[in-house]
């Protein structure tokens, strides 16, 4: 049984504490939040101690989850670490790249595990498709969001368009070769919405468009690759594939077409998309990597490498605004 302690029970906060409280392997310890009113409030609702002395709960549990404001991230990261303790921290691992790069060398010398909470992996729209060999050539994605005032210390790059940037690196096996960007402060000071193009050693070029300053919600990425397109639509859990098939090579709807290569046949599919709930799916792999002493499915350094990417568009940004 892991002992589980929550720093920071904001919106977000208070689905984790839903989640663990139905995830079997855990007890919850308490929860520690500075804001009073908030902080009494979860406390009866949920019938959960909260600790105003952040030690004091640390030392008390196993696994310390971490759904602060991203500017503490480092702080409570290192801390935990310090103290043996395994670590669920939400995206982007920290707030600066330094910052970032210590708790992925305070992790490598210790003996605990670190998750970075990149749910869109646990998508169900996404896993949908894990049974699908993915080798994309181009990706196009748009992320698009109606303003809100929650997450705005960090920039629509590190709050929205950072979820699709881990997903592009853990599906193109090679480095990034260049990148362009440009965007624009509208609500915040700090892009509110970005155009982004990165380009990749093997050739293959990803567009990502993120807005949170939208009129409407939009979270979709399309992958293109020799013979096959793939959709997923992560808002409204849906994914469609249509693929380039030699007759008879099909189950799913389909029509034949001539090409300069014979006939050939385009096959369209929707996979099943599994009834899961994504936040309680990453907690609960983070928990079996613990028991079973096995690598964590967004590690710190994939944490790192959307960091690092994410701050390298900032760059690209800033320069642009400068010289315009």
């Amino acid at each position: 049984m892991l002992k589980v302690g929550v720093f920071g029970v904001g919106h977000l906060g208070k689905f984790h504490l839903n989640n663990w409280k139905e995830i079997k392997q855990v007890e919850l310890v308490g929860f520690y939040d500075p804001e009073d009113n908030n902080a009494a409030e979860v406390s009866l609702k949920y019938q959960l101690p909260r600790f105003t002395d952040p030690d004091a709960l640390m030392d008390a549990c196993d696994v310390i989850d971490i759904v602060a404001p991203t500017p503490l991230h480092f702080n409570l990261c290192q801390k935990a670490i310090r103290k043996g303790k395994h670590v669920f921290v939400e995206k982007p691992l920290a707030n600066t790249m330094e910052e970032a790069r210590e708790i992925v060398k305070l992790v490598r010398e210790s003996n605990v595990k670190l998750q970075v909470g990149h749910v869109e992996r646990f998508n169900p729209a996404y896993l949908a498709v894990h049974s699908i060999s993915l080798n994309p050539l181009f990706i196009e994605v748009h992320r698009l969001a109606q303003f809100n005032p929650r997450g705005t210390e960090v920039s629509v790059i590190l709050d929205l368009m950072i979820h699709d940037i881990d997903i592009i690196l853990s599906l193109v096996k090679s480095e990034v070769n260049n990148i362009s960007a440009s965007g624009v402060a509208v609500m915040t000071d700090t892009p509110d919405i970005a155009s982004v193009r990165i380009e990749f050693h093997n050739g293959c070029v990803a567009n990502l468009t993120s807005s949170r300053i939208s009129m409407k919600k939009m979270r979709k990425m399309r992958l293109f690759q020799k013979d096959a397109y793939i959709g997923i639509d992560f808002l409204n859990k849906k994914t469609e594939i249509i693929k380039l098939k030699t007759p008879q090579d099909y189950d799913v709807f389909a029509f034949d077409i001539e090409t300069p290569n014979g006939k050939k046949t385009i096959a369209l599919s929707n996979p099943a998309v599994p009834e899961v709930n994504a936040i309680r799916m990453e907690l609960e792999k983070f928990c079996d990597a613990i028991l079973t002493n096995t690598p964590t499915l967004v590690s710190e350094v994939d944490g790192f490498r959307a960091m690092d990417i994410a701050h390298q568009i900032l760059q690209k940004i800033k320069h642009n605004t400068i010289n315009s």
